[in-house]
C-alpha cells in the first residue's frame, strides 16, 4: 500500500478544501503513474511550524528576515539611484537651457556684427561712389578745358 506524506508550512493558512484537493490530487497521481488501487493509497498532510524547519543550516524565519532586509535595501538603493538620475536629468536640462541661451546670444551678436559690417560696406560703397563721381566731374572739367 503506497503511503504519501505531504509537508506544508503552517504560515499558509491552508484551508480544509485545499487539503482535500491535495489528497485527491496525490491519490490520482499515484494511481495514474503506479497503477495502484486508490482504495489502498494513503495520503497524510503534516503542517510544520515556521521555526521547525530550515534551509542550508539556517532557520526559515531567519532566511525570510534576511530576504526582507535585502529587499528593503535594494528598494532603498533603487530609490537613491532614481533620485540621482532625476538630479542628473535636471542638471542636464539646465545645461541645455544655458547652452541654448548662449547660442541665442551668439546668434544675436553675429546678426549685429553682420548688420554693422553691411552698414560699413554700404558707407564704403557710398564713399567710393562719391569719390568716383568726384573723379568723373574732375575728368569732365579737365576735358572741357
Amino acid at each position: 500500500m503506497p503511503y504519501v506524506n505531504i509537508k506544508i508550512t503552517r504560515e499558509g493558512n491552508v484551508t480544509p478544501e485545499q487539503k482535500r484537493q491535495l489528497i485527491e490530487g496525490a491519490t490520482k497521481l499515484l494511481a495514474d503513474v503506479l497503477h495502484k488501487n486508490t482504495k489502498t493509497l494513503v495520503v497524510t498532510i503534516d503542517e510544520v511550524d515556521m521555526d521547525n524547519w530550515g534551509i542550508g543550516g539556517v532557520p526559515v524565519t531567519e532566511l525570510r528576515k534576511i530576504a526582507k532586509e535585502k529587499a528593503a535595501a535594494e528598494a532603498k538603493a533603487a530609490e537613491a539611484a532614481a533620485k540621482e538620475e532625476a538630479k542628473a536629468k535636471k542638471k542636464a536640462e539646465k545645461e541645455m537651457a544655458k547652452a541654448a541661451k548662449a547660442e541665442e546670444k551668439a546668434k544675436k551678436e553675429a546678426e549685429k556684427a553682420a548688420a554693422k559690417a553691411a552698414e560699413a560696406a554700404a558707407k564704403e560703397e557710398a564713399k567710393a561712389k562719391k569719390a568716383e563721381e568726384k573723379a568723373a566731374k574732375k575728368e569732365k572739367k579737365s576735358k572741357k578745358k
